[in-house]
């Protein structure tokens, strides 16, 4: 029976970087795992992220794991409500609810500066009172405050509207003043009023008095972005034949899988940054294969890295997956008579930019019994010079399968 194994490393493609001499991280890692399938594989470039569409984790995951967002895509929130449990009436909005770290002046909410997306990667037990608190001063009949994993968090508004002007995500104005990145629309007047409320109750809250004696960012300010409607996905299965399971730390990727009908692993320890537990993510996908025919495992560090303006951290996340992932996976599928193995990232995440990027992207596809001449490494440029390009990005999941 045929196996199939998708290892995402999420923001993985880059621009060069002055800091690593020009070269991209892809470039820069020692991947010795990873350029032995790219030199027995398919590689090339596909592209993830239609014209037309923001170039979010949320429509790239989706168009690799084989779902036209022009179809499925309702916004990134109501994806991570799933995850977190949340049964959304039709008549719901969820917004994505981050705890970020803004500036501790004297200055008006307005005029402060976001200095922290993710508020040092706050623990998710740190995070969790911190939302009880949230959900107690601001949650009411109309509004409901949810806890999710570290920073990322979910509201759920009644009766709400998508129709928000620009609620920007707080990971692409870090270093920036907030001013123009506040919505104006009269619909998201509540919601800015909430941000703005937010900062009063949290600047002196027990959880971040001690992270900044700790010498920790604190979690200071709510930001709410991401709106969207119940999501109404096709079962995996029906799309594409088989039965397929995910492997993820993060709400957003799971909340796919389980909209899906697809089975989501659990792992302990497991994050979206450099500290996960990479070994248990391995595991825990060779565990779900024995279900299934197919396992999407994710790892967010490489896309965590760009975003922090960490060049030599992304590039040793390359290496860490090569080290400590593959070698599991390559062992566990040596049981199976035939496997195949697809790696890519789901979108760019430029160090120079700090933000996601709508470019192509490298993929391979190693058959086990099918191995066919590839590139000695594979990078962004490698990827190119192939001359194999897939436009659609939907359809490189029934090409993995099917070809």
């Amino acid at each position: 029976m045929m196996k199939y194994v998708v290892v995402l490393y999420d923001g993985m493609a880059d621009y060069p970087v002055p800091a690593l001499d020009g070269k991209t991280p892809m470039m820069v890692a020692k991947k010795p795992n990873l350029d032995y399938l790219a030199q027995r594989a398919e590689v090339g470039l596909v592209r993830t992220v239609a014209e037309g569409l923001k170039p979010g984790s949320d429509v790239a995951n989706m168009s690799v794991m084989g779902f036209d967002p022009m179809k499925y895509y309702t916004g990134r929130s109501p994806l991570e409500a799933a995850s977190i449990g949340i049964d959304m009436k039709k008549t719901d909005v969820s917004l994505r609810c981050n705890l970020v770290t803004l500036s501790e002046d004297d200055k008006p909410y307005e005029e402060k500066t976001i200095e922290d997306y993710c508020a040092d990667d706050i623990s998710t037990e740190e995070a969790e009172e911190i939302i009880k608190t949230i959900e107690a001063e601001l949650g009411n009949d109309v509004f409901k405050f949810y806890s999710g994993v570290s920073y990322r968090h979910c509201l759920i508004w009644d009766n709400g509207t998508t129709d928000l002007g620009k609620m920007t995500p707080p990971h692409d104005i870090t270093g920036k003043v907030i001013t123009e990145y506040l919505s104006t629309s009269e619909n998201a007047k509540p919601l800015i009023e909430m941000m703005k409320k937010s900062y009063d109750i949290l600047k002196d809250h027990p959880v971040n008095v001690a992270r900044k004696a700790n010498g920790k960012r604190p979690a200071n300010s709510i930001w709410l972005w991401g709106e969207g409607t119940r999501p109404a996905f096709s079962p995996f299965e029906e799309v594409t034949g088989i039965k397929g399971g995910v492997v993820s730390a993060v709400d957003l990727i799971k909340g796919i899988g389980g909209c899906a009908e697809m089975e989501v692993a659990e792992v302990e320890g497991a994050t979206g940054y450099i500290d996960t537990n990479f070994e248990g993510k391995a595991k825990a996908g060779l565990d779900i294969l024995e279900r299934n025919d197919l396992v999407y495992i994710h790892f967010e560090a490489t896309d965590e890295c760009g975003h922090r303006n960490e060049p030599e951290n992304k590039v040793r996340a390359i290496e860490m997956i090569d080290e400590r992932v593959l070698p599991i996976l390559f062992e566990g599928l040596k049981k199976y008579d035939d496997y195949k193995i697809m790696v890519l990232p789901d979108h760019p995440t430029p160090i120079v930019t700090r933000t996601h990027a709508s470019d192509p992207v490298p993929y391979l596809i190693y058959h086990k019994k099918r191995e066919v001449e590839g590139v000695e490494t594979i990078t962004e440029e490698t990827a190119a010079n192939t001359g194999n390009f897939i436009d659609f990005g939907p359809g490189i999941m029934a090409h993995f399968i099917n070809d």
